[in-house]
């Protein structure tokens, strides 16, 4: 798969940093030592982290090239490792693990969210937000043009759901706040829906398909959007965006 492009991710950077922002008021840790930040994309995350205990050590864990070259000509002063967050090992454990709209991405949080909950120290936080989107229209629209196209299923797997990811919490040894938020961003256009997309959950659909095979799928795609997200009085659309928050603090 081709490498992210921080340039159309960071287009909309304060709608994607605001649910970042939020999640971390909920965290409650002072004294912070050491700091992970999984799927620290373009370090727009890592930023509020830098702020937030700018004495601690900071590490950020990505898979893409780009972005991390993005993230450490924004923060010089912290860390940033290539890695894949479901191999990535601190040298110590953690005071808190942080990920921002990445583990969506990863299959099997059965496994996952216990092994995160292992890599902290007693009374260490596990803080994570993730996009609860697959069944809104942006997601189910991309997945019936590539059954009308002939294309296989590209989606990433639906979450496990908020009794389930407290089950698994709770059960690896975690006290846990859960909570679902849905933001409804304003955009200008059917088209400016595309372009939010095209950078997250829209990119796996499109990698493996030629220029005429994208322009056709883009068709039918803004069709489809056209028919779902009708316009506002003043024009604009609103985009509703349904994220899941989650904050698990290790017990002792």
């Amino acid at each position: 798969m081709a490498d992210w492009n921080p340039s159309l991710y960071l287009q909309y950077s304060a709608e994607r940093t605001r649910p970042a922002a939020e999640l971390l008021a909920r965290v409650t840790l002072d004294d912070v030592t050491s700091i992970v930040d999984l799927g620290c994309g373009p370090g727009n995350s890592t930023a509020l982290l830098k702020h937030r205990w700018p004495s601690a050590q900071i590490t950020g864990v990505d898979n893409s090239p780009a972005m991390l070259e993005e993230a450490r000509r924004a923060l010089p002063d912290c860390q940033f490792v290539e890695a894949d967050i479901r191999h990535y090992k601190p040298n110590q454990p953690l005071s808190l693990i942080y990920a921002n709209a990445s583990l969506q991405w990863i299959p099997d949080h059965y496994d996952l969210l216990p092994h995160l909950v292992s890599l902290l120290q007693l009374n260490g936080v596990l803080a994570i937000q993730m996009p609860d989107n697959w069944l809104e229209p942006t997601h189910v629209s991309m997945r019936e043009v590539a059954y009308e196209q002939g294309y296989p299923d590209r989606s990433r797997e639906p979450l496990p759901g908020v009794h389930a990811c407290y089950d698994i919490l709770t059960e690896a040894g975690c006290d846990v706040d859960i909570w679902r938020t849905t933001y409804y961003h304003k955009m200008s256009s059917h088209q400016a829906i595309i372009d939010w997309v095209s950078a997250t959950g829209l990119r796996p659909w499109l990698q493996e398909l030629n220029e005429s095979e994208q322009k056709c799928f883009l068709e039918r795609y803004r069709e489809l959007l056209e028919e779902q997200y009708p316009l506002q009085e003043n024009g604009q659309i609103l985009l509703a965006f349904p994220r899941l928050f989650i904050v698990a603090k290790r017990e002792p």
